[in-house]
């Protein structure tokens, strides 16, 4: 590998996260001043950008995207992965934005990781090593500062939204675990494309995606578009990029600044009040996932890290 290659995959790895924390803040956007409705932004979001997707793969030579359908086990896995793994972190990280804000939802949904080392322990029945250990106490403490600011006393956001903030952790930690054997053998924009798409698919039963919500007007369409091609497409596109000329290990850590930008960007664009204690919790979080990243064996997980 050449060093312009490295170059290149370090800078589509920061691409990535820039553009999912970039998409959080626009969906904060949608939702607080455009009246957009959360369901409906993910049904819509799901269904444009697992068929692009789809397209994609089938597109491609040597690619069936059917494949996976002609076996029923991995038909079954593919449908769980689409539901409980896809739709369900698109869905609690969204309306975890709503119920506070980009930067602390990205933030709260990064202690996800930590659950994924949990399962592994106990499935493999080991004791954490120390990395581990650490990372807890930085995602416990981040954690409580972003939603305490230090106050043993008061909650600095609702409960509700601490609640979809930690199932957002949660659901996203199923995520990465769920379609490891099907990446094994699958491509992994087939497999994402069909689970964005079926999650989509599943979703419309509930949420009408041609009954559209909010007002639309150029700022709208601006925000709605960038989370379909930038905070799905092109995000997803330059982290399997990137992961095949720096390695997932550095690809994944790069992708930490995710949180970073979605403060930033809410903070100067939106005006969303991020204090001390916000960022010494980011920042507790942020160490948890590089202590993780250095300080642990590398696994095999779901391409994408992070669904956002």
């Amino acid at each position: 590998m050449t060093s312009n290659q490295r170059l290149s995959g370090i800078i589509m790895a920061l691409s990535a996260a820039i553009f999912w924390g970039i998409s959080g803040t626009c969906a904060q956007f949608l939702f607080e001043q455009k009246q957009v409705d959360t369901a409906w932004l993910v049904c819509v979001r799901l269904l444009i950008a697992g068929a692009i997707l789809l397209g994609i793969s089938l597109s491609r030579q040597n690619t069936d995207a059917f494949a996976i359908w002609k076996n029923p086990s991995e038909a079954a896995q593919l449908l769980l992965f689409s539901i409980f793994g896809m739709l369900a972190v698109q869905y609690t990280y969204f309306y975890s934005i709503r119920l506070s804000n980009a930067a602390t939802a990205t933030v709260l949904q990064y202690i996800g990781p930590l659950f994924v080392v949990a399962f592994y322990a106990i499935k493999h029945r080991r004791w954490p090593i120390l990395a581990e250990y650490a990372s807890l106490l930085l995602a416990l403490g981040g954690t409580f500062l972003l939603v305490t600011h230090g106050s043993f006393e008061k909650l600095v956001i609702s409960e509700q939204a601490l609640v979809w903030g930690v199932l957002s952790a949660l659901t996203l930690a199923y995520y990465t675990i769920q379609p490891v054997q099907l990446l094994r053998k699958y491509d992994a924009a087939t497999i994402t494309g069909w689970g964005m798409f079926i999650g989509g698919l599943v979703f419309s039963f509930f949420v009408p995606p041609w009954k559209t919500s909010g007002q639309w007007d150029g700022a709208t369409w601006a925000a709605f578009l960038y989370i379909i091609i930038f905070g799905s497409l092109l995000a997803f596109y330059f982290f399997l990029t990137s992961v095949t000329r720096i390695g997932a290990t550095t690809a994944s850590l790069l992708c930490s600044v995710e949180p970073l930008s979605a403060a930033l960007v809410a903070v100067l664009w939106l005006n969303v009040p991020f204090g001390k204690m916000d960022w010494l919790g980011t920042a507790c979080i942020l160490l948890t996932i590089i202590l993780l990243t250095l300080g642990t064996k590398p696994r095999k997980t779901s391409a994408q890290n992070n669904p956002a």
